[in-house]
């Protein structure tokens, strides 16, 4: 698996580009245009394979 890290390309809540890095932590984001902080953080795969 790699290492790489991915940033969020959108605000999850007003839907806004203008994201930023935040000095509130590890995987916090600061939306310039709500002025929202937020983190993100990948919990895990499921066991099993999702079907529709």
């Amino acid at each position: 698996m790699s290492d790489a890290r991915s940033a969020p390309l959108y605000c999850p809540y007003c839907g806004e580009e203008n994201l930023r890095p935040s000095e509130a932590g590890h995987g916090a984001w600061e939306c310039h245009a709500c002025a929202r902080v937020f983190t993100v953080k990948f919990t895990g795969l499921l066991g099993r394979a999702v079907t529709r």
